[in-house]
């Protein structure tokens, strides 16, 4: 009598079949939602040390504002929304994610926080998006970027965000955040850092930009230059 293992044969073939699966728009789904119930329980367990007061009031005061942040810090921003609510502001807040899966997933998390989405790059192609994000922000909508998304150069601005201040009039806030206990996926473009729960967190900002409609190309060194200051003070407040 002859046994044969189907097992090793078979492995290949089930391998497939769970990638194909995990690629789902439904599984897609799941694991956005899960990761954004995971943040929420981050975000709520953590201690937020938030020093944002001028967003604040102009969020409370109903300028158009864009909140700009690295896209290494993206997982520790929902704090900054969930206090923004505690101070009754309740202007309802979008972030930009990219087409691709990956800023899907993304998008879906955030949706999490009762934040909207809005789909497109500032990156290369960066017009992508630009006249529905023009129209959020004169509508009295806050917006918030990562100029180096959805996939580098990390802490790079891509011109996107310049060009969307200009267009609107709106300020640009750049914000800093860190957590002291996180995990980094040290082998991605961005290095990003997922905050450990129960761990010491803290938000920071350097002054607004304002750009200028004739001159916004020469802005995106002073917007790199104030979100790497702003996320040194988030860093070392951590400490």
């Amino acid at each position: 009598m002859i046994f044969t293992l189907q097992g090793a044969s078979a492995a290949p073939m089930i391998k497939s079949k769970i990638k194909a699966a995990l690629r789902s728009e439904a599984a897609h789904n799941r694991i956005g939602d899960l990761a954004g119930s995971l943040l929420r329980i981050v975000t709520a367990t953590a201690r937020w040390q938030i020093d944002v007061d001028p967003l604040f009031d102009a969020l409370a005061a109903g300028e158009p504002c864009i909140v700009a942040f690295w896209h290494e810090a993206l997982p520790s921003m929902p704090a900054l929304w969930l206090a923004a609510k505690a101070r009754g502001i309740e202007r309802k807040g979008y972030v930009l994610a990219s087409r691709h899966r990956d800023g899907q997933l993304i998008g879906r998390a955030i949706r999490c926080f009762d934040l909207g989405l809005v789909s497109g790059s500032t990156s290369r192609g960066g017009a992508s998006g630009l006249r529905e994000l023009s129209r959020l922000v004169i509508a009295g909508h806050p917006i918030a970027i990562t100029p180096d998304g959805p996939r580098g150069p990390r802490r790079v601005a891509a011109p996107g965000i310049a060009q969307l201040a200009a267009l609107t009039g709106a300020q640009i806030f750049c914000l800093g955040a860190a957590t002291r206990r996180a995990i980094t996926f040290a082998r991605s473009w961005d290095q990003m850092r997922i905050p450990m729960p129960f761990s010491i967190g803290a938000i920071t900002m350097s002054p607004p930009i304002r750009v200028d409609r004739q001159t916004w190309e020469t802005s995106l060194s002073e917007i790199e230059s104030s979100l790497n200051q702003a996320l040194k003070r988030a860093t070392e407040r951590c400490r």
